[in-house]
């Protein structure tokens, strides 16, 4: 019984480190932002689905705060089909690629 205790803690340990490893590559999100330009990259556009609102631009903003709302759009903790469907696809290496991509921009 010890034993397997042990092992599961060392699994939660390995699985936490290697979460702890993703970090973000700006270079590496050259072609990953394609989806992104085509609202964020437009200074002044508003989206019109599901409602008109501004869309803000992400040049600039904090890494972790692009992580953290891909990741509640993802989860669905945000509410936006199309951010939804959009970070869905993306992995948490994905996720940290774009947030240091924009992140590096002023």
């Amino acid at each position: 019984m010890k034993k397997l205790i042990a092992f599961l803690a060392l699994a939660g340990v390995a699985n936490f480190a290697a979460a702890a490893e993703v970090v973000g590559n700006a270079k590496a999100a050259e072609h990953k932002v394609a989806m992104c330009i085509g609202c964020h990259g437009i200074p002044g556009y508003k989206s019109g689905f599901p409602e008109v609102y501004q869309v803000p631009m992400l040049g600039g903003q904090s890494a972790k705060y692009i992580e953290s709302a891909l990741n509640a759009y993802k989860k669905g903790d945000r509410k936006n089909p199309s951010m939804r469907g959009i970070a869905a696809g993306l992995s948490d290496q994905d996720i940290a690629d774009v947030a240091a991509y924009y992140a590096q921009q002023k």
